[in-house]
């Protein structure tokens, strides 16, 4: 087999799947790319047996078909090192020996039997499959993948979970603290389906589709989601378990509402939280008169700040604590100038908001209060 390909095209492919190879495999074969070669198309797979992600490429003098594994970390170590230039892939189809000749040198690499990886889930007629623009899709991993937790104990929170329903697609991740609910009426489904996708294969979609356009299909039965982009193509394992009642935890008709410029708060809860305690980073937040007073203190050190600013109030005077570090990642991932903020009282959960909402989508998040000891 023998091809031409662009350096730095090939990297770029490259290191977009090679996200998936975990540091340790338990199969060594899975430490390597799968490269097939059919007519001009080079397909490049990269897997950890939960998540594959496939991609393809135009290469130019192909000259016969198949397959060959190629260790991923040497040919990487070795692209990032070459400047724009055609590259010549040379693989010898029975010891599988590869050569990569550029404008000035060679390369020796030993491949492996590409038919020892593994193969894709089978991804049975039966599967159910919806259809929505990229752009509603990135919306959607972006607005909540921060919100997802971290708590092995609890796996299906360790997840984007997504309910389908013929009047929208709502997109959910939460911690146990702080939860991110995204609605978009225009994605919906004829029947009502839901799955939970995995952190690392919802990673991998915010990392790959910002450079992509058009529409995305996606697929999924009772253990397997498939994501096919126009460029890339993603299987993923559905984490199993039922996910929390979200709607039951968002506290309604909350009376008292602020409305505040998002950069303003964003940056005075960054630099009063310096000064909170280090064990529970408590910041107090009281509302009044169209003010709010941010505090923190820590008492250890004898530190403490207070900034004041102004905002849109009515309502009695009002105090609330939050952990400073939860509070910094709802603001900053709200893309609003001036956000909401609406509360009911100090133990129930602050409902936070975009002040303009974009067309057709609904975007709300939660955050859990901390207890004030005055």
């Amino acid at each position: 087999m023998k091809f031409v390909a662009s350096s730095t095209a090939l990297l770029s492919h490259l290191q977009a799947v090679s996200r998936v190879i975990n540091s340790k495999n338990t199969m060594a074969i899975l430490d390597n790319f799968l490269f097939q070669i059919e007519g001009s198309s080079l397909k490049i797979t990269a897997s950890d047996l939960e998540t594959t992600m496939i991609t393809s490429m135009e290469i130019v003098d192909a000259e016969g078909e198949g397959s060959v594994a190629v260790t991923a970390k040497l040919l990487l170590d070795t692209l990032r090192e070459f400047p724009e230039q055609p590259l010549t892939f040379e693989i010898d189809d029975e010891n599988l020996a590869m050569v990569i000749y550029s404008e000035n040198g060679q390369y020796n690499f030993i491949g492996q039997n590409g038919d020892d990886y593994p193969l894709l889930p089978a991804m049975p007629e039966s599967a159910k499959s919806i259809t929505m623009d990229v752009a509603t899709l990135n919306d959607g991993i972006q607005s909540t993948f921060f919100a997802a937790g971290d708590d092995e104990l609890r796996p299906v929170m360790m997840g984007i979970y997504f309910d389908l329903t013929p009047e929208a697609m709502t997109v959910v991740a939460t911690d146990a603290h702080k939860l991110v609910r995204f609605q978009n009426s225009e994605a919906r489904s004829e029947e009502a389906y839901s799955f939970i996708l995995a952190k690392k294969p919802a990673n991998m979609l915010r990392n790959i589709l910002p450079k992509e356009s058009g529409e995305v299909l996606i697929r999924f039965d009772d253990k397997n989601i498939c994501f096919i982009l126009p460029t890339y193509t993603l299987y993923a394992r559905q984490i199993e378990g039922r996910y929390p009642n979200y709607n039951a935890v968002i506290p309604m008709n909350n009376p008292y509402k602020v409305i505040v410029d998002r950069a303003t708060l964003l940056n005075a809860v960054k630099r009063v939280s310096v000064f909170s305690n280090q064990g529970t980073s408590l910041i107090k937040l009281h509302i009044e008169n169209d003010q709010i007073v941010i505090s923190a203190q820590d008492i250890d050190f004898s530190i403490s700040a207070e900034e004041s600013l102004r905002c849109q109030y009515e309502g009695e005077p009002l105090s609330i604590g939050f952990k400073s570090s939860f509070l910094i990642d709802i603001i900053g991932n709200l893309a609003s100038e001036s956000i909401i903020l609406e509360l009911s009282d100090p133990s129930r959960a602050g409902i936070f908001m975009p002040f303009e909402q974009a067309e057709k989508e609904n975007v709300l998040m939660l955050l859990m209060p901390m207890l004030l000891n005055n």
